[in-house]
């Protein structure tokens, strides 16, 4: 079933705060430049630009009892979780403009609680480089952006794990993972223990991009809330540079087009997050437009030609 049009919300976060380097709070503004509202009103979806949330600034200090600038993520993503769960509550599919990946924290926290009152299923597709499932025990840089997985299946500090009011937030077979090729020796002994499924470069090499997400998707229904977290550096650096964590060995651009097109055939997506886009890395903005590119093709573009 191809997506269906949409009223759609776009929320910037404008902050860095999760993340090891500097320029991802730049950006909401460059998939903004690169035409994103444009693109979305194109294909016939309503588009309301709600500008960028507010929140403290990035300290850069160095980590503290495991975690750095625990303060400030705790306040930027309860202000992501608030403004997803206004939009859910009005019916409108969230767009989260990132900003580092530990805003995912507030925004699948805001998507989970949504689902339990509304009694909905919900499958999280993370695209994504890394599993993100650190914690501090594990990681010496304290990053959270290296953990947001991790909090939302229960592991990590409370004010993090308790954000949407139950523990955990996500289930871990709530999540498909798709792309991963970097995950800490640790942080995989973590991940196998709490069950999480991932499809990983190698398998996708392996069997192909379109089994893969046929794996992902299956079992998809009518009440079940399709969340999307693509992360930049899910993409091969090749054709996406603006990440402050490239990994090689990514997908290509087909193999996302692929990816994107079939999550369109659902119809199901119904809140997205567009994370870790650093455009101070980036060649005259080429890789927000790609990602503006993708993002058509996740709400119905497609390249098919046959009937």
């Amino acid at each position: 079933m191809a997506s269906q049009a949409k009223s759609v919300s776009l929320i910037g976060a404008p902050t860095d705060i999760g993340a090891g380097s500097r320029g991802a709070s730049m950006g909401p503004e460059a998939m903004r430049v690169a035409g994103l509202p444009q693109a979305l009103a194109a294909r016939g979806i309503d588009v309301i630009d709600r500008g960028n949330l507010a929140g403290p600034l990035n300290p850069w200090q160095p980590p503290r009892n495991g975690y750095r600038h625990f303060p400030e993520v705790i306040a930027w993503t309860r202000a992501v979780m608030e403004a997803e769960l206004a939009e859910l509550a009005a019916e409108r599919l969230p767009i989260l403009l990132g900003g580092d990946h530990c805003l995912a924290i507030g925004s699948i926290s805001a998507v989970a609680r949504h689902c339990r009152e509304r009694g909905r299923k919900l499958r999280v597709l993370w695209l994504d480089a890394h599993a993100d499932f650190n914690t501090a025990e594990i990681t010496p840089s304290g990053n959270i952006h290296g953990m947001p997985v991790a909090c939302l299946c229960g592991h990590g500090p409370r004010e993090l794990t308790e954000l949407g009011g139950r523990v955990p937030a996500l289930e871990a077979d709530e999540v498909r993972q798709i792309g991963i090729r970097s995950v800490d020796p640790n942080e995989k002994r973590l991940v196998h223990d709490v069950g999480l499924e991932i499809f990983d470069m190698r398998y996708i090499d392996e069997v192909g991009m379109r089994r893969v997400m046929e794996q992902a998707l299956q079992d998809l229904d009518g009440d079940t809330h399709l969340h999307v977290s693509f992360d930049v550096d899910f993409l091969d650096p090749s054709i996406a540079p603006a990440v402050g964590t490239t990994v090689p060995g990514g997908p290509s651009y087909r193999e996302a087009q692929l990816c994107m097109e079939m999550i369109a055939d659902t119809g199901r997506v119904a809140s997205l997050d567009i994370m870790e886009l650093n455009p101070a890395l980036d060649e005259h903005n080429r890789t927000a437009e790609l990602v503006v590119d993708l993002v058509e093709s996740l709400f119905g573009k497609s390249t098919l030609m046959r009937a």
